[in-house]
């Protein structure tokens, strides 16, 4: 009897330690990941945070950054140097390696133009029947020789990275009942996240 009990609360113990880490995980890595940005910036210079008040070298980027933002989409002379630089960093040698396709990234997830809000499931294999879930980046392949074929982006799941096949258009379905977001949630969580938003598919053990 007794050994029952101590089977019974060891499980108990081991139950509840994991629902500790799960609750804890996902909480204490986004903190340490918002502190490493915090950190790293802040540590870029050193004295203002040293001399002045901590956390204003971050605040100053911040609002830098808005700054920024706000100057380039409101005011003609602000559109016009950004313009400058970025067709300057577009043509130097080395750097443009780099800015080109940062730049590019970027505005596909954030810009005016982005490229990640199509999502499509898309036929892979015949037999059997497999699909995946992706995102329709470019709809017309003629330039480059390839009629009725479209291009589509499949990101990993679990991680940051994807890659491009170039597929027929009649192997491409668009996503019903799910938002751009929640489709790439889907595909990264490698399909534990739910359908929708406020899905919770994977719930811990009660």
């Amino acid at each position: 009897m007794k050994k029952l009990k101590r089977t019974v609360l060891i499980s108990q113990l081991i139950k509840n330690f994991f629902q500790g880490l799960m609750i804890i995980g996902p909480f204490g890595l986004t903190l340490f990941v918002f502190w490493y940005i915090i950190s790293s910036i802040e540590g870029s210079v050193p004295y203002l945070s040293e001399k002045l008040y901590p956390g204003i070298t971050f605040i100053l980027v911040i609002i830098s950054i808005i700054l920024i933002g706000y100057l380039g989409n409101k005011f003609v002379f602000g559109r016009l140097v950004l313009g400058r630089m970025d067709t300057l960093l577009e043509r130097l040698p080395g750097f443009k390696h780099i800015y080109s396709p940062t730049k590019d990234l970027m505005a596909s997830f954030v810009g005016d133009k982005k490229k990640f809000n199509h999502p499509v499931w898309v036929k892979v294999a015949e037999a059997p029947e497999t699909w995946r879930i992706g995102f329709l980046t470019q709809s017309d392949m003629r330039p480059v020789g390839k009629e009725n074929f479209v291009a589509i982006y499949l990101p990993h799941s679990y991680a940051i990275s994807g890659w491009v096949i170039i597929t027929k258009a009649q192997n491409v379905k668009p996503v019903e009942g799910m938002s751009a977001a929640t489709a790439m949630k889907f595909a990264v969580s490698g399909g534990v996240a739910g359908f929708h938003s406020d899905d919770a598919v994977f719930k811990s053990p009660e």
